[in-house]
């Protein structure tokens, strides 16, 4: 016999007899009557209503099973239908219209049945309408934003703005704002999720449309519905950019069926009973028995059977699969007949190894159908398996999935069909991912956490700032048993999701089997190719969110992954003796540089690849004994120059340039279809693109992507000599063997994963807690104002009820959904797989650090995934989990502190991005206790460098993050700065308390002793140094300046001008700069005095007197009546919250105090002398301070009220101690002493006299050679950064000391 499949003839296997001189020969297993006897069992006639007794039946034998057969399979078969069924115009397969029934850009699956918007507002219909008669279709929700479905006429026309509902002839249904549409819109339904179906339903006899989400009626949407003559309805949707779905117009069984409606395409009822009664052939094979001794048949338990060879059954169910095979090629009978009956077998309960017979049945498919026959109704299987556990609704022993996900083991743990799905389907076709994900319920009610957790509890203490404070008050015994109750019911639930993520994690390790090379290469490697070109595929298309896996699969699948490749790893340590366990796991340095792992491109630290090749390839042939071909690097140069023509839009396609060019690449928000969008359908430029176009261009296809595809285990394993992947192995890397060298590819793919979007996802879900934390701080004021509430204002009593209510049940709601992200997302099990991933990557780059120039060959995302896990553990699994219980966590800590400390200022990284990140994160390193201490705890060597490159000047470098280091490490130690926040913003609740802004001070006397030792040694570092703080100082604090007048004039314009809100963000930034320059300045100042006092330093005097002239105009731009700075903070603008007179003032006060009051006499002089002689110098500055002027200063010791406008350190008590405030009166009464002497002795200096550049202090030096004059403070600061004279540009090649000749 033959059929078609794909439209082509194949031959089916025969099993049939071919002649009556074969009969003897396989009768003779059995005698005549016992055979007659089976194969009547097993084929039982369904049309006659008596069967006759066994003496007068004919005998059947396998000769006549044949026709036999046939004629049981036409019993009772269903006439065929006509094409035209009543009440519905179209063709039989419904599909989606992607010739002419779109509006806007889609991508459209291969079986035109999977949407995604590609535009802003994009529809769609299908090509079949009804007129009469009830109907239903179903929707798969791949993502929950804006999306309206429903019908619509043929006269509705659609456009960008208006969709499905916006017009007279169309009704939607809207889950996202749940509302229904037609032209008006009101409330109606529930809202929708991901894995979400909705049922569509038109009763065009009674004029009524309704829906229904996940089987549960929403109710009536749509009474008396325009019905008659010219009228019929189009399933259709509209959806915004990127939203995706996917249709069921019956092609499969519909997972909620409405009793009454029909679906739009009718099902292949003729197969399907056809199917089923071959199934119940099988069945009977499998619970019959023949006993040949005593002659008779035995009924036994299915679950027992196996094939044992015997000729009589094995023939029997060729027969019977001859007819059973081409039916298990389509899917709606693999998905309503195969899956069901497999599942059956699993209901039993128990382990999977307890069901055999699923393992007895793909044995039997394999033997007794074609391969191609094999390979589609697998592939079929996966995808209806695939999507039925996407799309199961969650309920409280979360029963639906684990029963989807023990038949997807029981199939995977046989080897032949494992290894083809690997091959050619897992990755390939479906998005086999989604099978490790644990979809978050958006319906607490609907998924049963109300009866699994009964009690809920949020905190209830908070401090000023809002942070819980629980464990600082004592719990009311209530609160307590409250808390406790939650507790458990989070444990009930935690248990029951894990048995589902074992299930997933029996999943991987099947496909993680190194062991099974009985049929060809073992599936690990499989997994392994595929698996790189996952990540491929996520790494170079992170621009395009339809291509991209998204973030909340990938999350689930790190986790299940590392939990497989840590059990391999701890089993090959078992095994073998001296193989590393998986706690000290890291990924070795050779797989950087030696090309057997692809790394896409992605960035390196030191570059790119092709650059790393040409500049250290006398390294890499002298350390790693790997010689690089000039070929190599001229066809890698020339590489780089074709991704350009290959991205460009001249190698795309018509209508591929809106797309980016990545059609080809599956689309992972697509609908449940869970194949490849290969159709872009756009209204401007009507593209069909051919069906399962290939992926990439063959012809440009580069070597090492071919590479990944064709490796072998002995590529990656090694043998005889080879190493595999650790190739070139570096002098500084030990030869004792780490484990398998495909688990180490595979432990750098998990970092990989982290770094595309696993962090990002972490960070994005921790909202849910954040909303349950602003909730309970509302809940509590309203509490607290319904205590104070006069019993006689019951309207507002009754409002403040209200209100109550409503923020109870939100929070009733969040705290059990909190439950669930914290069961799947930030469990303890969870914390300690981004803790081990944290670990790998430190030791990875500690091995990599060791090989010197190879450095460079390091991937930038291992430096961001250490910064970023630690990161996500600090921020995110807190405080549900402690950092503090995890296992080696202070040594881990020292080695982070270490990592940024070093490489920070590494010259091997040349990466700007990458720079900033680290800078940033040591920045944020320094701001916690903890963290700290950890890097006081790295060697002092480690440490010294890191504060010399701290202290690097300022200029062409990002300089901001140094300033702020320093800063915090100065934070606690200076003069009013052990604040957390600032005084005037203490009333205002932060927008996030746990910002390294707003932690305690935790100043380091050790790293400000290296500072200080430093910058006495090395004069030229210092002065280098405060020269460009003194100009960063000085441009900040002018932009700040220049800002704010700009900000004042808007605000006095009468029309009332808004001012940008990045102006008003810049100019805070610029004032934040200011203050943090002027406290670097003060701890400078105190603790390294001498390079401003002690003048046989080259630079002493001149970087005194830039200091004063500094702090002159900084006290006089702020202190002035009435000026410009006080009109500005008065108006309280947003964005300028941090602008007040308190940290600029006091950062000033603070300098002025250790170079005037704390210092030894001798340099108090200078310092006194060189500010009293800036020209800027005004004494009431000095006394706005302490909120005095020049006539009242004798009152200085009453201390200014309470109300009193004027700025005065007297009223920040709590900020600056009774010592700080004398030591600021000792310094007004000595500048006002020396004020009144410098007054006294001053004499006139004539006009000619003085520097033609300032202006303000007389000639005393000399140019050479041109013999031009000005002060020396000038020309001194002009030398810094200049060598030119100001006059003539000639260069200065010395300069001599002036004094001007006595009159004639």
């Amino acid at each position: 016999m033959s059929s078609k499949w794909g439209g082509t003839a194949l031959s089916h296997r025969s099993y049939r007899l071919a002649s009556d001189t074969d009969m003897p020969k396989v009768a003779g297993i059995v005698n005549e009557k016992l055979l007659s006897d089976y194969l009547n069992h097993i084929f039982p006639s369904t049309s006659k209503p008596q069967q006759p007794a066994a003496a007068f039946r004919k005998p059947l034998t396998f000769l006549d099973l044949g026709d036999h057969l046939d004629r049981l399979l036409a019993e009772g078969e269903p006439a065929e239908e006509s094409k035209d069924v009543d009440g519905r115009l179209g063709p039989p397969t419904v599909v989606l219209d992607h010739t002419s029934g779109f509006e806007g850009l889609l991508l459209v699956d291969d079986d035109l049945l999977g949407v995604i918007g590609h535009s802003n507002f994009s529809s769609i219909r299908a090509t079949t309408c009804v007129f009469k008669g009830k109907w239903s279709y179903e929707v798969l929700i791949s993502s929950q934003g804006l999306m309206q479905i429903g019908w619509c006429t043929l006269n509705c026309r659609f456009n960008q703005e208006e969709g499905v509902g916006d017009t007279a002839d169309s009704y939607a249904y809207d889950g996202n704002r749940v509302r229904k549409w037609n032209v008006t819109t009101t409330n109606y339904g529930k809202s929708w999720a991901a894995g979400d179906i909705v049922t569509c339903l038109i009763d065009l006899d009674e004029g009524t449309i309704s829906f229904c989400l996940n089987g549960q009626s929403l109710g009536i949407a749509f009474n008396s519905i325009k019905i008659g003559p010219g009228l019929a309805y189009f399933p259709a949707i509209s959806l915004s950019f990127k939203e995706s779905v996917a249709f069921n117009f019956g092609s499969r069984p519909l997972r909620y069926p409405v009793e009454g409606y029909q679906p739009l395409q009718d099902p292949p009822s003729a197969d399907l009973l056809k199917a089923q009664r071959l199934l119940g052939y099988i069945k009977n094979v499998f619970t019959t028995k023949i006993d040949t001794q005593e002659g008779k048949l035995v009924e036994k338990d299915s679950a027992a059977w196996e094939l044992q060879g015997e000729t009589t059954v094995l023939v029997t169910l060729a027969h019977i699969f001859n007819h059973f095979a081409p039916l298990m090629c389509k899917v709606y009978l693999v998905e309503g007949v195969l899956m069901r009956f497999l599942l059956s077998i699993l209901e039993g309960g128990g382990s999977v190894d307890e069901h055999p017979l699923i393992q007895q049945l793909l044995d039997l498919m394999w033997l007794l159908m074609e391969d191609y026959e094999v390979n589609e109704c697998l592939k079929q299987l996966m995808m209806s398996l695939l999507r039925a556990y996407r799309f199961s609704p969650i309920i409280p022993d979360l029963g639906f999935q684990i029963h989807y996900l023990r038949l997807t083991t029981a199939i995977l743990r046989h080897e032949k069909s494992r290894k083809y799905l690997l091959s050619n389907v897992l990755f390939d076709v479906l998005r086999s991912a989604v099978f490790f994900y644990i979809k978050t319920p958006l319906q607490v009610k609907e998924a049963g956490l109300e009866e699994l957790i009964p009690t809920t509890w949020w905190p209830c203490h908070f401090d000023k700032e809002g942070r819980d404070e629980r464990e600082a008050r004592e719990e009311s015994p209530e609160e307590r048993l409250r808390r406790r109750a939650y507790e458990r019911g989070c444990q009930r639930l935690k248990k029951r999701i894990e048995v589902v993520e074992e299930l997933q994690v029996q999943i991987l390790k099947l496909l993680l089997n190194n062991k099974d090379k009985g049929t060809g290469e073992a599936s690990r490697y499989i997994f392994l190719n595929k698996f790189r070109k996952f990540l491929q595929e996520n790494a170079s298309n992170r621009g395009n969110p339809t291509v991209l896996c998204p973030p909340e699969y990938m999350v689930c699948f790190l986790h299940r992954l590392i939990a497989a490749v840590r059990f391999y790893w701890e089993e090959s340590k078992r095994k073998s003796s001296g193989v590393l366990g998986s706690e000290e796991a890291y990924v070795p340095p050779q797989l950087f540089y030696n090309g057997k792992v692809d790394y896409f491109d992605l960035q390196r630290l030191g570059g790119l690849l092709s650059h790393l090749k040409k500049t250290l390839k006398d390294d890499l042939a002298s350390k790693a004994n790997i010689i690089i071909d000039p070929s190599e690097i001229q066809a890698m140069s020339m590489d780089d120059l074709d991704e350009d023509e290959e991205n460009g839009t001249v190698q795309r396609p018509a209508g591929a340039t809106a797309m980016g060019g990545a059609l080809a690449r599956p689309s992972w928000l697509s609908s449940p279809t869970l194949g490849r969008a290969n159709r872009f359908l756009s209204t401007a430029a009507v593209s069909l693109m051919s069906p399962r176009r290939p992926l990439g261009t063959p012809e440009r296809m580069k070597v090492r992507t071919l590479s990944v595809e064709q490796r072998t285990e002995e590529d990656i394993e090694g043998s005889h000599g080879n190493d595999g992947l650790l190739q070139g192995r570096p002098p500084e890397e030990s030869d004792q063997p780490i484990a398998e060298k495909s688990l180490l590819e595979i432990v750098d793919g998990i970092v990989m994963m982290y770094n595309l979007s696993v962090h990002q996802q972490l960070g994005k879900m921790v909202v849910v807690s954040d909303d349950v934390h602003e909730y309970a701080v509302a809940l509590k004021d309203t509490e607290e104002k319904i205590a104070r509430c006069p019993k006689q204002r019951e309207d507002i009593l009754e409002e403040l009820v209200k209100s109550q209510k409503v923020f109870t049940e939100k929070l009733n709601h969040l705290s059990r959904r909190l439950a669930w992200i914290n069961a799947t997302i930030y469990s303890k099990d969870k914390m300690l797989d981004i803790y081990w991933l944290l670990r790998v990557c430190i030791r990875s780059i500690e091995h990599m650090d060791r090989t010197g120039s190879l450095f460079a060959f390091t991937p930038e995302f291992y430096l961001n995934v250490a910064m970023n896990s630690y990161s996500a553990l600090k921020n995110y699994f807190s405080p549900s989990n402690s950092m503090d219980e995890l296992p080696g966590y202070e040594e881990t800590l020292t080695q982070l502190a270490a990592l940024l400390a070093k490489h920070f200022a590494d010259p091997r990284i040349v990466g700007t991005d990458i720079k900033d990140s680290l800078m940033q994160a040591l920045a944020s390193y320094v701001c916690y206790h903890q963290s700290l201490r950890a890097v006081e705890r790295i060697p002092e060597e480690q440490r010294v460098a890191m504060m010399k490159n701290l202290l690097a000047p300022y200029e062409q470098r990002p300089w901001a993050q140094t300033n702020w280091i320093l800063v915090r490490l100065w934070r606690g130690c200076g003069f009013g700065y052990r604040y957390t926040r600032l005084p005037h913003l203490l009333k205002i609740k932060p927008e996030d308390a746990n910002l390294p802004s707003l932690q305690k001070p935790c100043p380091s006397i050790l790293l400000q002793k290296h500072m200080a030792d430093l910058l006495s040694r090395d004069k030229e570092m210092a002065a280098s140094f405060l020269n460009s703080v003194l100009n960063q100082l000085n441009w900040a604090f002018s932009e700040f300046i220049g800002m704010i007048q700009e900000i004042q004039q808007a605000a006095e314009r009468p029309e009332r001008n808004f001012v940008d809100t990045r102006q008003l963000k810049v100019c805070a930034t610029c004032f934040d700069l200011s203050v943090s320059l002027l406290r670097v300045l003060e701890m400078t100042v105190t603790l390294v005095p001498e390079i401003f006092l002690d003048w046989t330093r080259p630079s002493a005097e001149l970087l005194l007197r830039r200091l004063a002239q500094l702090l002159n105009q900084v006290l006089n731009r702020v202190t002035a009546e009435r000026n410009l700075f006080d009109r500005v903070v008065n108006l309280r603008l947003p964005g300028l919250e941090s602008v007040d007179h308190y940290p600029i003032l006091v950062a000033v006060t603070g300098i002025l105090v250790r170079i005037l009051v704390d210092c030894e006499m001798q340099g108090v002089a200078r310092a006194a002398a060189v500010l009293l002689s800036d020209p800027c110098f005004q004494l009431h500055s000095i006394q706005h301070l302490l909120g005095e002027s020049e006539l009242l200063s004798s009152f200085r010791a009453a201390p200014p009220s309470a109300e009193r406008k004027h700025f005065s350190l007297h009223t920040y008590t709590d900020y600056i101690s009774p010592e700080e405030q004398q030591k600021v009166e000792r310094m007004l009464s000595f500048l006002t002493n020396e004020s009144q002497e410098a007054a006294a002795s001053a004499a006139p200096t004539s006009e000619e006299d003085l520097c033609p550049i300032c202006y303000a202090h007389p000639i005393s030096a000399v140019f050479k050679p041109c013999s031009h004059k000005s002060c020396k403070a000038c020309i001194n600061q002009h030398l810094m950064n200049n060598k030119e004279c100001f006059f003539c540009k000639a260069t200065i090649t010395g300069v001599d000391d002036y004094s001007k000749p006595p009159a004639s």
